[in-house]
């Protein structure tokens, strides 16, 4: 046994390995961070999947490979990757490359701590607390608990199941056998995870009472009041009100203030996914769209989309000061969370969660926000209102767009701001010339009767606008008003 080498990836060669990874480095500074944000280069080389599998040689071997090959790999699965950082990815609600988020993630890949006891992740343990107590307080709470989540979705899942274990705590050890039919109540504009998240729980997709939205997309209150009677009528007992600040595909601030008033009279749970929107809290100009979230039990809120704090940081926040978390999610693992340990136990957090193991995901944000200070966090957060009404202006001056709601100048008017949705006849042909001859990547989705494209507010919105002055030949003729629109909508 005494002649056995460390485990290490390299059979213990420290000199070899300090290479690889220098190299690797080297490798990712060149080709993501300096290639992948250039206007001149692609978003991605796209392939076709059967030619991608053969180019990537995805097959798992008996024998390993030189040094040499794995660096051919680690490229080529770069190349043939999407760029999320580019200033040319409009794909998804998220974007861009923030340096001092991703130095966070490098550091937190590089120790390969889990965030469940102060005994191996001191460090994070409290930085996790100072940045949730921050969000807290811009939530307008003085106390108060919280969690990181592994996404948005998740986030909302654990609301639900806060407030199910708030009214019925029996239902920990009974299960659903002990509760009565539940309804919860979210908007039709809601986001997909509230139905998945009431299957998960066992709760049923029957449980999920829809709100009507008005022209805008934003929460009926008067029709909430109504949906609850109704459940009532069937004999469902209401336990919670699922509020959106920043709707997936208009991108609504609902009224949040008048859902208060709703939930009170009622004894509601009141959770807020401003998974995308919650971080116009950081702005004294627009902050207004999100009056009332300091009345929420719970509020979803996601960093990693507009203030661009990197894959994964969403935050859950609570009101709660009764220990709720742990109450609910708790089983005192006698193996890790040991009463008689040499520090204050009350710091080991890991019985808050679901989860075991549980990544760190509060030093990309600490770290960013260190950096930028919350005034920089803020002009970032009102340059994407700027550059909305930019890219609104700019293309009603173009033919074939039209703005499916009409917006002032004045904020509180918008959808939204950070994304926008454009929709044009045959925007399939368009999205795919625009990847294909410009380098845009773009997605679609459906809003309504009509197919849409959602676009990340960026710097670089005028190369965008020349890629669809320049591919306006694979524009087709398919919406019902027989042209195209244009929309500002949220992050989300």
């Amino acid at each position: 046994m005494a002649d056995l080498k460390p485990l290490f990836s390299l059979d213990g060669d420290l000199v070899a390995a300090e290479a690889l990874l220098r190299d690797v480095f080297g490798i990712v500074v060149d080709e993501v961070i300096r290639k992948g944000t250039s206007a001149s280069e692609k978003v991605c080389e796209w392939k076709e999947p059967e030619e991608l599998k053969r180019l990537l040689d995805l097959e798992l071997r008996s024998q390993g490979e030189a040094p040499e090959q794995i660096l051919a790999r680690c490229r080529a699965v770069i190349r043939y990757s999407v760029k999320t950082c580019h200033p040319h990815f409009f794909n998804q609600l998220f974007s861009g490359l923030d340096p001092h988020s991703l130095a966070g993630r490098v550091i937190t890949e590089s120790l390969n701590t889990s965030q469940y006891t102060y005994e191996i992740a001191p460090v994070f343990v409290l930085m996790e607390e100072e940045v949730l107590k921050k969000l807290r307080a811009l939530v307008g709470w003085s106390s108060g608990d919280g969690v990181f989540c592994p996404g948005g979705s998740i986030s909302n899942m654990y609301a639900m199941n806060l407030a199910r274990y708030q009214r019925y705590p029996d239902c920990k050890q009974r299960g659903l056998r002990g509760l009565p039919p539940l309804a919860l109540f979210t908007s039709k504009e809601c986001h997909y995870s509230i139905k998945k998240g009431a299957a998960f729980l066992g709760l049923g997709t029957d449980s999920v009472w829809i709100v009507k939205t008005d022209e805008r997309g934003k929460m009926m209150p008067e029709d909430l009041e109504r949906q609850i009677s109704l459940a009532e009528a069937e004999g469902a007992v209401p336990f919670l009100v699922s509020a959106t600040s920043g709707t997936t595909v208009l991108g609504a601030f609902d009224p949040l203030e008048a859902i208060a008033d709703v939930c009170q009279r009622h004894g509601l749970w009141l959770h807020v996914d401003a998974a995308w929107g919650g971080s116009v809290l950081l702005s004294q100009t627009h902050r207004h769209l999100l009056d009332g979230i300091q009345r929420a039990d719970s509020v979803a809120w996601n960093p990693h989309k507009l203030l661009a704090a990197g894959l994964q940081c969403s935050a859950l926040l609570l009101h709660d000061t009764s220990n709720l978390l742990r109450r609910c999610h708790g089983s005192q693992a006698s193996y890790l969370f040991q009463q008689d340990k040499f520090y204050d136990v009350a710091l080991d957090t890991g019985d808050k969660v679901v989860q075991c193991g549980r990544r760190v995901d509060c030093l990309k944000l600490w770290l960013m926000w260190k950096a930028q200070g919350g005034q920089g966090l803020e002009r970032r957060v009102d340059r994407a209102f700027a550059l909305a009404w930019y890219l609104v202006e700019e293309l009603k001056k173009r033919e074939g767009f039209e703005l499916v709601i009409e917006l002032d100048r004045e904020p509180s008017h918008w959808a939204s701001l950070n994304v926008l949705r454009l929709m044009r006849d045959s925007l399939l042909s368009c999205c795919r010339a625009l990847a294909g001859n410009s380098g845009h990547l773009l997605a679609h989705a459906v809003a309504g009767a009509d197919i849409a494209t959602r676009v990340p507010l960026r710097d670089d919105l005028g190369c965008l606008l020349h890629g669809f002055g320049a591919n306006a030949a694979h524009v087709g003729r398919l919406g019902k008003r027989g042209n195209s629109a244009t929309q500002i909508i949220k992050d989300k």
